[in-house]
């Protein structure tokens, strides 16, 4: 299936950041996103958990909706049985549209459908199909389905629990992750999401990584202009290693 033109845009830009919104000051929010629009950012990253696939409970697609921002929408579904819910996510104009292999029952239906939608921001962008896995999860998993997906996330940390540290291992990942890919002879994006900050976003960079998931780093409360603007500079001079 042929892709649209997200898939390039978001190439050409990486090493990237992706910036979670659930840190953001609320009560203040437009005036937040064009700050860290200003510092160069073009994605904005929605945790969408419903407190039985990971313990939190966020968002869903009413508020993505409301969210009115020229960021592109990088969705993140940590829900149990996402199959039925897709649509309404895509109506509330998700770009990025990533799933839990752990929670989708029949992931490889769910990617061909997606792949069949249009983008509501603009059809000719087409939508990216993104795959999640949990620490935990044997990377394995991801070949049956490599032909349908654009961008595959790591998660360094176990999703919905606060105050966790990096888990070292994702470097492993990444790198058997990079193989699988190369295997493949299909362009796949990586992403990494957890324990992502201003002194390590160059090092994941490095590893390997396209996309970084960030979120408390740059929406500190204090300067977040600052600190997307550090982080973005950072990538700037991160080489990947071959």
């Amino acid at each position: 299936m042929a892709r649209g033109t997200l898939f390039n845009q978001l190439r050409s830009i990486c090493p990237t950041i992706s910036v979670g919104v659930l840190t953001a000051d609320w009560m203040h929010l437009e005036s937040q996103l064009e700050l860290i629009t200003k510092a160069g950012v073009g994605l904005l990253h929605f945790d969408v958990m419903d407190g039985c696939f990971c313990p939190m409970m966020t968002m869903g697609p009413p508020i993505i909706k409301a969210v009115k921002t020229g960021l592109l929408k990088d969705v993140h579904l940590m829900v149990d049985a996402p199959l039925e819910k897709l649509d309404g996510f895509l109506e509330a104009g998700a770009d990025i549209l990533t799933l839990n292999v752990e929670s989708c029952l029949h992931l490889h239906r769910a990617l061909q459908i997606l792949g069949e939608r249009k983008n509501a921001n603009d059809p000719a962008r087409g939508i990216i199909r993104g795959i999640s896995l949990n620490p935990g999860t044997p990377l394995e998993v991801i070949e049956p389905v490599l032909s349908e997906i654009d961008l595959v996330l790591l998660l360094a940390v176990n999703p919905g629990w606060q105050g966790q540290r990096l888990i070292v291992e994702v470097q492993r990942r990444v790198e058997r992750l990079k193989k699988m890919i190369g295997e493949s002879k299909r362009d796949i994006l990586i992403c990494i999401d957890g324990g992502v900050r201003k002194d390590n976003v160059a090092n994941m960079a490095q590893m390997g990584a396209d996309i970084l998931v960030t979120g408390s780093a740059v929406f500190d409360g204090k300067a977040p202009f600052e600190n997307a603007r550090s982080m973005i500079d950072a990538l700037g001079t991160a080489s990947p290693k071959s």
